[in-house]
């Protein structure tokens, strides 16, 4: 079935950089907007970033705007998130998700489909 997989998570010292991934097996997501959210344990999974399908609306949280970029290789059906100038309160559950529409969703409830997860540890 379809699934989405998410690589690049580990650890890092606090103002490094860090690239995760998400990509697609069993279809194509070009025509799914996709978002990263992230959780820390005892908190509500939060929206992070989010992109539409051909990348012209794309969103971003106030905790991230100015250090975090999201983009997305249809061709590779994969989603990027580069995240720079990383600080301790980033820690998190890293998660991909996906959704056929057209508009960036910053709730995660309106998302369809979801990754694993990975971890993201930023020392401080």
């Amino acid at each position: 079935q379809v699934r989405l997989v998410e690589s690049g998570g580990g650890l890092v010292q606090a103002g490094g950089s860090l690239r995760i991934s998400c990509g697609a097996s069993g279809r194509t997501f070009s025509g799914y907007v996709m978002g990263w959210f992230r959780q820390n344990p005892g908190k509500e999974r939060e929206f992070v970033a989010g992109i539409n399908g051909n990348g012209d609306d794309i969103e971003y949280a106030v905790a991230v705007k100015g250090r975090f970029t999201i983009s997305r290789d249809n061709k590779k059906n994969t989603m990027y998130l580069q995240m720079n100038g990383l600080k301790p309160e980033d820690t998190a559950v890293y998660w991909c998700a996906a959704d056929d529409s057209v508009v960036v969703h910053t709730s995660p409830l309106d998302y369809e489909l979801w990754g694993q997860g990975i971890q993201v540890n930023v020392s401080s």
